[in-house]
């Protein structure tokens, strides 16, 4: 039996388990992936196993695993982290760690459930996120989940020979309401 957090239309999200450990290991150790993570340097077993194990000790960070309804596959990740409860804000992240699910809206469906959750259920106000400037599929699926730009943190991130910029997203919980049927 399955057990679903958050249901999409095409995918649901659940608690990741040991059972993912090694597709989480696989995903976080492709350099085509790395780089849009920001980190330098490979995860080891004991490293990811302890990461996944730690995932629910700590209520400031969510992290569910995507699942591809059809046929129960799990393709990425996604959560709201470093969770401010006072403040009402949380920072967004997500992986779609199986190339060939890649352009097909998987994680931008996942982000708008996410994101529902974190100001329908977790009263949020805001939701931000990073992303590198060259990472042109991230920035228009966020959009399409309503992020917009706030700013530009101008060359913070050396990547592959290159200074590269990051960009600042949000979301508030206003806008979100006011526009969840347009990106529905």
């Amino acid at each position: 039996m399955k057990t679903v957090f958050i249901r999409g239309d095409r995918l649901y999200l659940r608690p990741l388990d040991a059972t993912d450990l090694e597709r989480c290991m696989r995903w976080i150790n492709d350099p085509e992936i790395l780089q849009f993570l920001g980190r330098r340097f490979p995860m080891g077993r004991e490293q990811e196993k302890e990461w996944i194990e730690g995932q629910y000790k700590d209520e400031r960070q969510i992290n569910l695993a995507i699942v591809v309804d059809a046929d129960d596959r799990h393709i990425g990740n996604c959560g709201l982290f470093d969770i401010d409860y006072v403040d009402r804000c949380g920072e967004f992240g997500i992986l779609i760690g199986e190339p060939d699910m890649w352009h097909q809206g998987y994680g931008t469906e996942a982000a708008r459930r996410m994101v529902e959750f974190g100001f329908s259920q977790l009263g949020l106000h805001r939701i931000e996120l990073e992303v590198y400037a060259f990472n042109a599929r991230a920035r228009r699926s966020y959009e399409k989940v309503g992020f917009q730009v706030e700013g530009t943190k101008r060359a913070s991130y050396y990547w592959n020979g290159k200074f590269h910029d990051a960009l600042t997203m949000s979301i508030l919980a206003e806008e979100w309401r006011r526009d969840a049927a347009r990106y529905a």
